[in-house]
């Protein structure tokens, strides 16, 4: 009886021990390192590589952020690094609605994120929209919109503007959280390497 008793509760702790790790997986965020590269360099494929150069920059700069750094602006008109997140978070849904040529409307009333729930929706929209990318021809990519849609009104750009705009735009912010987090006492991980796409543990 006690045996079975101890079978019991081992087997019972083994199943919750294998829930708990599912469960972190499942919680992982992606861009901790950059994915392997793709096979060439196709056009859909350099696009993907760029935002997953985005990625891992944006998931180190915010990796750890106190409300010091959240509440930090460089001047008195300045965004704070809070807001700069929310403003990145807006680009990556542009970045992932272009490739299906879809409208980017900014909500009447926007939810409101906490850090964590920002950081989660942007490196998840910036994966999202790298798959989106990954591989596609130059034929599949004069398809890709980025289209802005206010009330009744609607802005079409090609996908050239996606890449000198919101792309190359969330880079710059991200550079700036890097920027602003040290000087505000909480430098960036020194082990993060963005030329390899790793950070030492």
């Amino acid at each position: 009886m006690k045996n079975g008793f101890h079978y019991q509760f081992a087997t019972i702790l083994f199943i919750l021990m294998a829930y708990s790790n599912l469960q972190a997986q499942a919680m992982e965020l992606p861009y901790k390192e950059i994915p392997a590269y793709p096979p060439d360099y196709a056009s859909g494929n350099v696009v993907s590589r760029m935002i997953d150069g985005l990625g891992y920059r944006y998931y180190w700069a915010t990796e750890g952020l106190s409300q010091k750094n959240l509440d930090y602006k460089p001047s008195e008109d300045g965004r704070t690094v809070m807001e700069t997140l929310e403003h990145i978070y807006i680009m990556s849904k542009n970045i992932l609605l272009a490739p299906d040529a879809k409208p980017y409307e900014h909500p009447k009333n926007p939810p409101k994120y906490s850090y964590k729930e920002l950081r989660a929706l942007t490196l998840q929209n910036l994966n999202a929209a790298s798959n989106k990318v990954l591989g596609k021809s130059p034929e599949e990519i004069e398809h890709f919109k980025v289209i802005f849609k206010q009330g009744e009104r609607t802005s079409e750009f090609p996908y050239w503007n996606m890449i000198n705009g919101m792309i190359a735009d969330c880079i710059q912010h991200t550079g700036q959280i890097v920027l602003m987090r040290r000087a505000s006492g909480n430098p960036q991980n020194p082990n993060v390497n963005v030329f390899l796409g790793k950070t030492k543990e």
